[in-house]
């Protein structure tokens, strides 16, 4: 049993999310007000980065990360987990910033890294829990991770899940900078090199809310991308090319 971790850092990646911001940020603020967020925005021309830039300066636990233009969510993600490691944090929080994941549940996260070193909020551990999703992009999700179970052997219900809190070793452990892939494919990423490296990974069950304010940012690109990854991380484990 180790101890829990205490200086967290909830990482947000944002692109045009001004309907959500502001509340999301008075939410994570008054329920948690001893953790820290990072905003990692790709220059939003709806002026998320701005706002939060103006929040920043009245209150010392919110940060930002401004970046120069869309770069993709898993970029995002390498930033805040970069930024974590070199402010001293012990361990990140993944969140959406559309409220499609309960901030009610990042305690939940959080307290069950007591016994795990990667904590993945799942929408298939206990049935399917996603609402508001058309059939057509739930069965592309469910499948998705019966898929990547199938070709990577990764023991996980949701590997493509974004809802998660990973220990500072983790983060420590894989080598940032070859990071490349995006969208779904990058959360497979992350949990399948923790995974090989021996940490302990844990699922709890979440609820799942498609957004309500703005827009999705699913493409095709993402689908192929993910198609072709879990392809390349069973091959590069075989070779012992894994980073």
């Amino acid at each position: 049993m180790k101890l829990l971790p205490e200086k967290i850092l909830i990482v947000i990646p944002t692109y045009n999310e001004i309907d959500n911001i502001e509340s999301l940020l008075e939410k994570l603020r008054k329920t948690y007000p001893k953790y820290d967020v990072l905003i990692v925005d790709d220059n939003s021309p709806d002026g998320t980065g701005k706002y939060v830039a103006e929040r920043m300066q009245s209150d010392k636990k919110i940060h930002l990360i401004q970046r120069e233009g869309k770069l993709g969510l898993g970029t995002a993600y390498v930033a805040g987990f970069k930024y974590a490691i070199e402010n001293g944090f012990d361990a990140v929080v993944q969140l959406d910033a559309d409220f499609s994941h309960d901030p009610d549940k990042i305690k939940d996260l959080v307290e069950s890294l007591q016994d795990s070193d990667l904590v993945i909020g799942s929408r298939y551990i206990q049935g399917v829990n996603v609402i508001n999703w058309p059939m057509s992009r739930l069965l592309l999700s469910y499948f998705a991770n019966v898929y990547t179970r199938i070709i990577t052997g990764l023991p996980v219900k949701d590997a493509t899940g974004g809802f998660k809190a990973i220990r500072i070793d983790v983060l420590k452990s894989i080598n940032l900078d070859k990071i490349r892939s995006n969208g779904y494919a990058f959360q497979i990423e992350i949990n399948y090199k923790a995974w090989k490296k021996g940490f302990r990974i844990k699922e709890i069950p979440i609820v799942f809310t498609d957004r309500v304010e703005g827009s999705s940012k699913m493409s095709k690109a993402i689908v192929r991308e993910a198609v072709f990854m879990v392809w390349k991380l069973r091959f590069r484990s075989i070779t012992g090319k894994l980073n």
